[in-house]
């Protein structure tokens, strides 16, 4: 990796992150709800551009190949526009290349494991705050 490469995903990341806070935003202050629809629909819309962006760097040379625009506008943009686009693509990459089991276990593991995750961390912080005093 070089600087124009990560400077590239850093600036691609600023990017994608104020689009997320800004259309959760605009979605959240709109339609309220008590489903997240913003980040429902930040997250399928990221998703649906990462597919897009995916096919059109496979099956064109419209960006020719630059690995600093491919990496400015997934990992940067649509990485921090929502990082559930990336795990979609490399979730429907395992199926379609035929690893179904593979598939599988990346989408549990993923959707269950990240949850598991954010109740382990949650809990550990109110355990430690109604045990301890700071």
């Amino acid at each position: 990796m070089n600087i124009a490469t990560l400077l590239a995903v850093g600036s691609g990341g600023f990017i994608g992150a104020s689009l997320r806070y800004l259309i959760n935003n605009y979605i959240s202050h709109n339609y309220p709800h008590t489903l997240p629809y913003g980040i429902l629909f930040v997250n399928l819309f990221g998703s649906l551009l990462m597919g897009i962006m995916f096919g059109i760097f496979i099956f064109t040379t419209f960006f020719s190949q630059d690995a600093r625009i491919y990496s400015f506008i997934t990992t940067g943009m649509l990485g921090a526009l929502t990082t559930y686009s990336t795990f979609a693509m490399e979730s429907f990459i395992l199926l379609h290349s035929g690893h179904y089991g593979l598939a599988a276990l990346n989408m549990l593991l993923n959707l269950f494991g990240t949850i598991l995750f954010a109740a382990i961390g949650y809990l550990g912080i109110k355990f430690i705050f109604s045990y301890f005093s700071f």
